[in-house]
């Protein structure tokens, strides 16, 4: 069969790439610093450590004071280009290879060095600034002596120091004390995690309680912490105080820390430092990305490639036709420099010119606000993009979730229906509070309604209890814990979580009637439709990660003592969890096929035996320094088991502004838009259907899960004999797909016209990004605006953040920022298509000037017996590709071929750049023919003319006098004609 794929092993191959892909550790050893190793820290003694740690200070600096000049000057050297050019300089020094004065190869060559290193140095100098600044911080250390002010670069391991409100954590510190009623406070992770959504943090239990700060140095005890690491979400370590009978230990998470470059939120709080300098989260978090290299640059870079071999091929024909004679290899020395001039070195400083202009003109367009151009590099790169990889949530989506639907199994509730939600609830508790505790005999009817009444209750319960979002009270944006809070006024409250779906529920419950009302350590409070005030102690609570994909929470119920254990989750995990029934995954399905994100809500009573029994094993697995978190799950999973199915719920996630109009314009343009997300299939299908990525005429491919490599053969056997249809494919079938059949799935996969991946981890879509540039050779642009997009918007050649409501971590790690998604079809259409052809009729008009030249030299060579006498000499040559071209160069910079508003109308323009015609062979060919003729009409023409007529010398006066105004008004004539 022709459809079949042959069953042949994938041959990986090696990619070379800039990026440094050792671990931090590995930095570590290299720099003499040995094997980072877990440490005990003894609270305030800082001279009782057992290793040496390095000192805390932040240094983001490239050279110092010794390694600047020398480190600016390598790192432009070791490029051909710059090279090449100062070995020209060089050569004047030698009187044999002199050809005029030394300042008409010096001054353009000093000037294009100068103007590096003045923006070195100003970079240097704003990062010097910025480190003084952070390092000059001043903080409070308490000691035995009282509290001290100490600098942040003074800080050690093992100091007690007092961080207040809206300043920022100097060191990576444990929690010890907070000034806060509540017992907790909240950080800003903003500028570590990128994401806006406040993190709650706990203190220590025992240091908390103790009465005052300054009682921490009067108790022996002592922090074993693990070895430092990149983990900005997990941490393992022991808290310990000796002088108790018995002593007291308690296990360590990532709750209780607070890491360098967070800002704390709330109170004024106290820690004991753990790691510093280098050894920071924060520090071992920042590695720089790989250089981003234009398409554009790398064509330019060829053609001047091919430039030099023509300057060597002309100087060898000059002393060929010389037969040798003589120091012939001093003439093609001399040759070689006479004709330097065929690479010109003018040619990066306009282009780098352009680019900076292009960059302005970006930031300063006014129909797409808010965008900022952090890569100047490489502009061009935006006209001439192939496949668009996009994230769903916050970029095709608000990320602003909205609660959609409530299903308990054998009825639902949708927008139009929560009036009944908000009847049952009300009804619950009117009940319970005027009828008495016993009352027999109810009628039919009662009964049933009660039933319902009991079941919606008991759901809306568990959603306003299993959650993470803290109530926080403001006034006039200033947190008053105060009379607010006692009062519970709800005009000042605003609700605090890390993710906005539990957000969107808690709201949810509040408009059905049973309000988040307070929220602290150990208690919840929530506010029934009577004003009633339900009180819950917090026994445990089990955070949500993206390995277990579901969180949990057990609370005792105040008024009644019952212990109950409710827990939320996706589908795919909470399937085995929950007891059997016989709709879950069908209205999972059905509810994921409307683009609703779905939670699964359980419950299960807990007796008292059986929780203080969970509790004994629970601290055990807490405590345990090896294997932590297998421990804990595996104590955690031991009450995961027959739970009670109460609902589900469905959010959903509303299209950003103008998605569709803007997936409609990049398709036009012939650029293949590929949504990764990690959702679920049936919401990444129904969003992309939505968004009309998926048009209405286009067939939908769901590429089933495969686990083997058979699986995987058959499926893509299947895939093949579809045509011209989207393709929907998970991550775990991606993986095995990757792992067999590489290039045959990628060969597949590109002749889609479009593609989603959903359950994509992040380093999948890193992975898809660089198969992409391997398979195709064609450019790739990354959109997200999460923590989890910054990998794959790196690894692309083009990455564009999105500054939503995720943070800034997105937008500060790519090349260009926007604030909406609307943005990047101007962003591609208008700036990108000018940019790139402007820099392609720029680098042309540049070479075909110095070509004129290189002609003009090699004519007049060859009229005068191939002498080797420059026809330029001195400031003339310099002011030709300065001062009396420069207006040709503005005009190629600004020149705009169609407005703005008809590249937009007409995407169709921008597929015509995809196949680099403004700037190829064929067009650098035709530039090079032109400059010869034009070269050999101005010089030989005119030779000929008057050789009978004069001499030599007469020849030469006239050449630089009366035949350079000619050729400087030929080049500004080219240039308008080429605009």
């Amino acid at each position: 069969m022709t459809d079949n794929i042959p069953l042949q092993p994938v041959r990986q191959k090696k990619r070379m790439d800039s990026r440094p892909r050792a671990g931090c550790c590995e930095w570590l050893r290299c720099c003499g610093a040995g094997e980072p190793r877990p440490r005990t820290v003894w609270l305030g003694h800082p001279e009782k450590r057992d290793q040496r740690y390095p000192r805390n200070v932040i240094n983001n600096q490239k050279y110092n004071f010794f390694t600047f000049l020398p480190g600016v000057l390598f790192n432009q050297f070791k490029y051909f280009f710059n090279l090449y050019f100062l070995l020209l300089a060089c050569s004047q020094f030698v009187p044999e290879m002199r050809l005029g004065a030394l300042y008409t190869y010096w001054v353009p060559l000093g000037f294009v060095l100068a103007v590096t290193i003045i923006r070195e140095a100003v970079e240097e100098l704003r990062c010097y600034v910025r480190d003084k600044e952070v390092n000059s911080q001043v903080y409070s250390r308490l000691t035995a002596r009282g509290t001290v002010k100490v600098k942040s670069s003074n800080i050690q391991v093992g100091d007690l120091i007092i961080v207040e409100k809206n300043q920022r954590v100097p060191a990576d510190m444990i929690f010890l004390r907070t000034s806060e009623k509540n017992g907790s406070c909240f950080l800003r992770t903003d500028q570590l995690d990128g994401e806006t959504d406040w993190k709650l943090r706990l203190p220590v239990a025992c240091t908390q309680r103790l009465p005052t700060a300054s009682d921490l140095l009067q108790i022996r005890s002592y922090v074993y912490a693990e070895e430092p690491n990149i983990d900005i979400h997990n941490f393992v370590g022991t808290f310990t105080r000796e002088d108790s009978d018995p002593p007291i230990s308690e296990s360590l998470s990532v709750e209780n820390t607070l890491w360098a470059g967070t800002v704390i939120a709330s109170g004024t709080v106290v820690g004991v430092v753990l790691y510093t300098g280098r050894e920071l989260r924060s520090v071992m978090n920042t590695s720089n990305p790989r250089s981003k290299i234009g398409l554009f640059d790398l064509e330019v870079n060829c053609l001047t490639k091919i430039l030099f071999g023509a300057l060597v091929v002309v100087s060898l024909v000059m002393v060929a036709l010389q037969h040798f004679a003589g120091r012939w290899y001093l003439q093609i020395i001399r040759f070689l420099l006479l004709f330097s001039n065929i690479i010109p070195i003018s040619l990066r400083v306009n282009l780098d010119m352009g680019k900076i202009v292009y960059s302005w003109v970006i930031r300063r367009d006014s129909k797409i606000p808010g965008t900022v151009v952090r890569s100047s590099t490489i502009p061009e790169q935006l006209g001439r993009i192939s496949y668009l990889l996009t994230d769903k949530t916050g970029t095709l989506t608000q990320n602003e979730m909205v609660f959609k639907r409530l299903h308990l199994g054998t009825v639902a509730y949708g927008l139009d229906s929560m009036d009944e939600v908000q009847s049952h609830i009300f009804s619950v508790y009117t009940q319970q509070a005027q009828e008495p505790p016993a009352q027999k005999g109810p009628t039919v009817t009662t009964k049933v309604r009660r039933t319902m009444s009991s079941r919606v209750h008991e759901a809306v319960k568990a959603i306003a209890l299993c959650h993470n979002v803290t109530p926080v009270y403001e006034s006039n944006g200033v947190t008053d814990q105060a009379e607010a809070e006692k009062q519970y006024e709800d005009s000042c409250r605003v609700y605090q979580a890390s993710s906005p779906d539990e957000v969107a529920l808690v709201q949810w419950t509040e408009s059905v009637g049973l309000t988040l009302v307070g929220r602290d350590q150990s208690s919840v409070q929530l506010r029934t439709p009577g004003d009633q005030i339900l009180n819950f102690t917090i026994l445990q609570i089990f955070p949500f990660t993206y390995e277990s994909k579901r969180m949990g929470i057990i609370v005792r119920d105040e008024s009644t003592g019952e212990i109950t254990f409710y827990m939320k989750g996706a589908d795919v995990v909470m399937a085995g969890i929950v007891q059997y029934n016989d709709w879950l995954e069908e209205e999972c399905g059905n509810m994921a096929r409307e683009g609703l994100r779905v939670l699964v809500v359980a419950k299960k009573s807990l007796a008292e035996e059986q929780y203080q029994d969970f509790e004994a094993r629970y601290v055990q697995a807490k405590l345990s320094v090896h294997d932590r978190s297998l421990k804990v799950a595996t104590v955690i999973e031991s009450l995961e088991m027959e739970m009670e199915l109460l609902c589900l719920t469905g959010v959903e996630d509303q299209l950003q502004a103008d998605v569709r109009p803007t997936l409609e314009t990049l398709r036009n343009a012939g650029i293949k838009v590929w949504m990764l997300t990690g959702d679920k299939l049936e919401t990444a299908t129904c969003t992309a259907k939505n968004a009309h990525l998926v048009t209405r005429n286009q067939d939908i491919h769901v590429f089933r899960l495969v686990t083997n490599r058979g699986e995987a053969h058959l499926e893509l056997n299947a895939f093949r004999r579809k045509h011209d249809c989207a393709l929907v494919i998970s991550g775990d079938s991606l993986e095995v797909c990757l792992k067999y059949y590489e290039y045959e799935f990628m060969e597949l996969a590109c002749q889609c016209p479009a593609v989603v991946c959903c359950r994509c981890a992040p380093t999948q879509k890193a992975q898809i990004v660089r198969l992409l540039q391997e398979r195709t050779g064609k450019l790739t642009c990354a959109v997200g605006d999460g923590g989890n997009d910054v990998s794959m918007i790196q690894e692309s050649d083009c990455g564009v953040g999105v500054e939503g409501k995720e943070g800034k971590q997105a937008s500060l790690a790519a090349d260009f920022s926007i604030t909406q998604f609307k943005h990047l079809g101007r962003l591609l259409m208008v700036h990108g298509r000018n940019s790139y052809k402007r820099s392609a009729a720029l680098s042309q008009f540049v070479i075909h000037r110095s070509l004129c030249i290189s002609t003009m030299q090699a004519v007049f060579s060859s009229v005068f017996y191939f002498a080797s006498v420059p026809l330029y000499q001195g400031f003339l040559i310099i002011g030709y590709s300065t001062i009396y071209t420069m207006f040709p160069v503005f005009s190629l910079v600004l020149d705009k071929d169609v407005k703005s508003e008809v590249a937009m109308l007409y995407p169709e323009l921008y597929k015509d750049l995809l196949k680099g015609r403004p700037l190829s062979y064929k067009t650098f060919l035709i530039w090079v023919l032109i400059s010869i003729y034009q070269g050999y009409l101005l010089t030989y023409m005119r030779c000929l003319k008057h050789l009978k007529k004069a001499q030599i010398e007469n020849i030469l006066v006239w050449s630089i006098t009366n035949r350079d105004t000619q050729h400087v008004l030929i080049e500004n004539c080219q240039a308008v004609g080429s605009t």
